[in-house]
């Protein structure tokens, strides 16, 4: 009840702070091509359930009917309005809105869409106890998503082989841990992200320690080192590994 009121309040907030802001962005998409400078699309919230989620379009129209679902830094379907935007994570701001009509959270497991559910383990469904969310801890691990896949011939796969692993056992750790305390330092560490990342990463490994995070996901979300093939959570490949 009290993180739905801290929804409530701080996305209102926020749109009433930033809506000049957005209608700039919104004209300046809308003068590229003409067309909608929203992108809606539907995002699994459950086993089977979906629901519209709004943001600043970034990459051409159709973009979807154009490559896969994952999208490296050099992607050709990204527009120079949307190059701006995505690095200053300014294309989220209409999830407010999703927010608002109880949708989605500020702060919960990112939304995915159904072909990359239809890939989880029955562990990572535990995903789905808590609402979807704008930013949580892989937002900010993660948040160079684009350059960890630039170059590759199939970034759909390398994402699945090195970055959902361990997002879906950041998500899956914040669910076992969601506050209103956890949601506001996860919402300060995402703005410094934007600022510098280097100390937001810093800030990300200090409260995963402190909320009892083991140590190899301390490790991964310092970024450090290189990401590898992992499995996902609760596969029988984790299971004969441990």
């Amino acid at each position: 009840m009290l993180k739905r009121f801290f929804d409530l309040v701080v996305s209102a907030t926020g749109l009433l702070i930033l809506w000049p802001f957005l209608l700039l962005f919104m004209l300046l998409i809308w003068l590229q091509d003409f067309c909608s400078p929203f992108y809606i699309a539907p995002r699994a919230r459950g086993r089977g359930r979906t629901f519209d989620m709004v943001k600043l379009r970034s990459m051409v129209k159709n973009a979807d009917k154009k490559g896969g679902a994952s999208t490296a830094a050099n992607d050709r379907r990204i527009t120079w309005v949307g190059r701006l935007i995505r690095k200053t994570k300014f294309d989220e701001v209409p999830q407010l809105w999703n927010v608002l009509i109880g949708d989605m959270s500020l702060v919960g497991p990112r939304p995915q869409v159904m072909r990359d559910v239809a890939l989880y383990t029955e562990e990572e469904y535990h995903l789905f106890d808590a609402r979807p969310g704008i930013t949580d801890f892989a937002s900010i691990v993660f948040s160079d998503e684009g350059e960890i896949l630039k170059g590759s011939e199939n970034p759909d796969l390398k994402y699945n082989q090195i970055i959902r692993p361990w997002k879906s056992r950041l998500g899956l750790f914040y669910t076992r841990h969601q506050t209103v305390f956890v949601d506001i330092q996860l919402i300060v560490l995402t703005v410094l992200a934007i600022i510098s990342r280097p100390v937001a990463l810093s800030g990300i490994q200090s409260l995963l320690t402190r909320l009892g995070a083991d140590a190899d996901l301390v490790r991964v979300a310092s970024r450090t080192e290189p990401l590898r093939p992992f499995p996902p959570p609760g596969s029988t490949e984790v299971e004969s590994r441990s």
